[in-house]
């Protein structure tokens, strides 16, 4: 499976990203390097993108097929595909609090802690409706791991669009998110953009 491998806060350096935007507490002490030129507006487009695709972990193939069914569906593509990738069961997760980071919750979904509806869901990919409840498995509840986490993220605040009970493991999704409801420093309209070229 291929991976992103660069250094994360070296990576949010790049891309003018703050770590906290990844549910990462470490700072980096070196200042970005100010160059004097300027970015022209394909380069805009693309750091747009980049950083979309770095924030919720999605690869190059993915993302464009997440872009062709935004842009088939019904209402502006942007928010569409902002509304795809936040409804990604690792996202979820991660905005529910048990993880600590969107990396961490697509590690658990992988190993098989969660549920969606009282079935094994093994996919970080897998798209969660309204009405859907994620739920951590039997066997971890008791899990020293997931005790950790909900201590680490307890106090990050769950979105609107979600319902989260911590004290049995479990959350839902009570409709999709709206633009507004997404606290993402993207400009989906550059990357629409950029696609339709």
């Amino acid at each position: 499976m291929a991976r992103d491998m660069v250094p994360v806060i070296k990576r949010c350096r790049s891309l003018g990203l703050e770590p906290a935007n990844l549910g990462t507490d470490k700072k980096s002490k070196r200042q970005p390097a100010r160059t004097g030129r300027k970015k022209s507006e394909y380069g805009l487009q693309l750091t747009e993108k980049q950083k979309a695709k770095f924030i919720y972990g999605v690869l190059e193939k993915p993302f464009r097929n997440y872009f062709a069914k935004a842009s088939q569906m019904k209402g502006q593509t942007g928010e569409n595909l902002m509304k795809m990738l936040e409804c990604r069961l690792d996202n979820v997760v991660f905005r529910l609090g048990f993880a600590r980071t969107r990396k961490e919750a697509r590690q658990m979904v992988g190993h098989k802690f969660f549920t969606v509806n009282g079935k094994l869901v093994n996919i970080p990919s897998y798209q969660v409706k309204p009405g859907d409840v994620i739920e951590v498995k039997e066997k971890y509840k008791s899990s020293q791991r997931i005790k950790d986490v909900l201590e680490a993220a307890g106090s990050r605040a769950v979105s609107e669009w979600l319902e989260a009970d911590q004290d049995n493991f479990k959350g839902e999704v009570k409709a999709y998110p709206l633009r507004e409801q997404i606290d993402v420093p993207v400009n989906e309209v550059l990357i629409v953009e950029l696609y339709s070229k």
